[in-house]
């Protein structure tokens, strides 16, 4: 397998599940719609679509004598918890740089949810003025830089744990778990939908498809309201993944991305968005973020609502986690 020369630090329970959501689907009236949770995939804080991100990074932090992981996220990112949470699990420090990316007032906003599990895990959490963007950010730069000043061995996560070498790796072997499951269950989904927004976990699923198999269609919904930024990202790491691990190269083609459930803006859910939320939770006691999931969900419903994913297809929604920052969102949940 081309994932064997990666060495990986295990913070999964193993495969996430695979299961129908039969109400949703009748209650659509056209696709068969089953979910894959990564929401639930490890026991490390809540766990999430980082953490098999991150398994294939801390390998890396340690093989490499790291001390300190240095991350970027907003002040409810899902992805700086997740960090805070594996350099727990392999005794390592964090240093997790949260930007003010969304305009956002609910009382405690800055003190619940994905951040105070941060400061709970132990790591060194500290608030930027900021705004919104997938690159590299002078913050977590600077943030770097003085580790190293004091001594400290860092190890640098971008953003999502997206834009670096190893970042697709982790969706990549999604694709290859999902295929045992697929030949287990007897089913074949033709159709994943994922929310997209640094770029690698869509990116890791188009490489992981390209190294064979049935085509199927990865269809990302862009949640950052900066869909011409996602494109480039989820191109340039899945053709950097593909490249990796030995995979066919990556067509423009290959990447499809829905412009129009990101609700106009990062980090604001709208009507859809809190829609959706209610919609899946009452249909199958299943929970969805404002962020990311609530936008993918308001996605897939109306696309299998209006037949754009037609009546014949077998669709499998990633669920990537993020349920924690729901507390911050009491406003409008």
């Amino acid at each position: 397998m081309p994932f064997a020369k990666f060495p990986r630090f295990p913070l999964l329970f193993g495969p996430s599940p695979v299961h129908p959501l039969e109400r949703l689907t009748a209650e659509l009236g056209g696709a068969s719609i089953w979910a894959k949770r990564e929401d639930v995939n490890s026991g490390i804080a809540f766990g999430g679509n980082k953490t098999r991100k991150l398994e294939f990074l801390v390998a890396d932090a340690l093989a490499t004598g790291a001390d300190t992981l240095i991350s970027i996220g907003g002040v409810q990112s899902n992805h700086t918890r997740q960090v805070a949470a594996a350099a727990a699990r392999a005794g390592l420090k964090a240093v997790l740089v949260q930007e003010s990316w969304v305009d956002w007032h609910d009382p405690l906003y800055d003190k619940v949810g994905n951040i105070q599990l941060s400061r709970i895990l132990g790591a060194d959490v500290r608030l930027v003025d900021a705004e919104f963007g997938i690159g590299f950010k002078e913050s977590w730069e600077n943030a770097v830089a003085e580790v190293e000043a004091t001594g400290g061995r860092p190890y640098p996560i971008p953003a999502g744990a997206s834009d670096h070498r190893l970042g697709g790796l982790g969706f990549a072997n999604w694709v290859v778990e999902l295929q045992r499951q697929e030949a287990e269950l007897g089913i074949f989904f033709d159709t994943i939908v994922v929310a997209s927004g640094t770029g690698s976990t869509q990116a890791g699923m188009i490489a992981g498809a390209a190294l064979g198999g049935r085509p199927r269609r990865i269809l990302g919904i862009d949640i950052t309201a900066k869909p011409a930024e996602t494109r480039d990202a989820v191109t340039r790491i899945a053709r950097n993944t593909a490249e990796l691990i030995g995979a066919r190269p990556i067509e423009d083609a290959d990447v499809l991305l829905d412009e129009r459930y990101h609700a106009g803006v990062y980090g604001i859910p709208d009507e859809s968005t809190v829609d959706a939320i209610t919609t899946l939770a009452r249909l199958e006691g299943v929970i969805t973020d404002p962020v990311y999931e609530g936008k993918s969900m308001a996605g897939l419903i109306d696309l299998v609502r209006t037949g754009e994913i037609p009546r014949d297809a077998n669709v499998l929604y990633a669920h990537l986690g993020g349920q924690p920052a729901l507390s911050g969102y009491t406003s409008v949940l």
